[in-house]
């Protein structure tokens, strides 16, 4: 972020998206989606840069062409911890989760 009057303060949090062993779909990769931007993203971890000082939601969900399936989503406040996981569903038809996990 660069150095100008309105450069927010930022940090990164570390998120673990985990595919079932067993599943339904082959293929598909997650998309993540942070304060209303979606990007696509891999699976395994990865850290993004969020807003320090303000809450943000981040969510993830998978697309199969047809249509977006294992949403998740949580609402992160600047003293929750920097690290979570997001675990996709079995089934193309279920919700995925994302709660809170130990970094690293």
């Amino acid at each position: 972020m660069g150095d100008g009057p309105d450069a927010r303060p930022t940090h990164r949090i570390e998120l673990t998206l985990h595919r079932p062993r067993y599943a339904l779909y082959w293929g598909i990769r997650p998309t993540l989606v942070i304060g209303e931007r979606g990007q696509p993203a891999q699976w395994g971890v990865g850290t993004w840069q969020v807003a320090a000082e303000e809450n943000v939601t981040v969510g993830a969900y998978l697309f199969n062409r047809v249509w977006r399936f294992g949403q998740a989503d949580v609402a992160l406040e600047p003293q929750h911890a920097p690290a979570l996981a997001y675990r996709a569903p079995a089934l193309p038809f279920l919700r995925g989760r994302i709660r809170a996990s130990a970094p690293g």
